[in-house]
């Protein structure tokens, strides 16, 4: 499956597969849309309500961004993250390579280069378990705070975004847990309530009318 490099909006890079007519991340900007729906709905929320670490648990790995981003949080909050990411296609350390994240690449590189199925510390603040598989395939013995669900869309991916998946999700979570994604179809927030989820609706980023944010009462 071809993965192209592309240039969105707000000056940073995304990826599309045009065999599945997708992309990563809004073509409107791909940080401007991770760190409205994962940081500051997601994470940024969490970090004001809990005093320990926080544990993440991501559905759809992709370039990175989203674990760049959070390591950037963990830092400048002084915050400890341990982030489990979950991703069954990686893209290619050449790819990897060409990603313009801001002024990360350091950090970037570190995140691509850590191995997979094993945990890695970053930083003292953020450690990251990637996990090559399939989420189904995830049997974790961890809880989490948050989770940020980032499948593609229900039309490209709708094996992700089932009763089973969300059911799943949500066992894996602590009581009060969060979960954001950038998806707000009725047929999803349906899906999540029939799951055990309080879904809410949200201002979605630049070029999105709405997001949603649901939680693990």
């Amino acid at each position: 499956m071809k993965r192209e490099l592309i240039v969105t909006q707000d000056g940073s890079n995304s990826i599309s597969i045009p065999e599945m007519d997708v992309t990563y991340h809004s073509k409107h900007g791909a940080v401007q849309e991770s760190m409205h729906v994962f940081i500051n709905a997601g994470l940024r929320y969490k970090l004001e309500q809990n005093e320990d670490e926080i544990s993440v648990f991501e559905v759809g790995f992709g370039t990175g961004l989203n674990a760049l981003l959070t390591c950037n949080e963990a830092l400048a909050q002084r915050r400890k993250i341990f982030y489990t990411t979950v991703e069954p296609f990686p893209i290619s350390t050449e790819m990897a390579a060409s990603l313009n994240f801001e002024d990360s690449f350091k950090v970037l590189d570190k995140i691509h280069s850590a191995a997979w199925n094993t945990p890695v510390i970053i930083d003292g603040y953020f450690t990251i378990l990637k996990l090559n598989m399939k989420l189904n395939e995830v049997n974790s013995n961890r809880s989490y705070d948050l989770v940020y669900f980032d499948a593609f869309s229900p039309q490209a991916q709708p094996e992700l975004w089932t009763h089973e998946s969300f059911a799943h999700l949500i066992s894996t979570m602590k009581p009060e847990g969060v979960l954001t994604t950038y998806c707000s179809k009725s047929i999803v927030r349906r899906t999540m309530t029939g799951a055990g989820f309080r879904v809410t609706k949200l201002a979605g980023p630049h070029g999105k009318r709405e997001m949603v944010r649901a939680f693990k009462d």
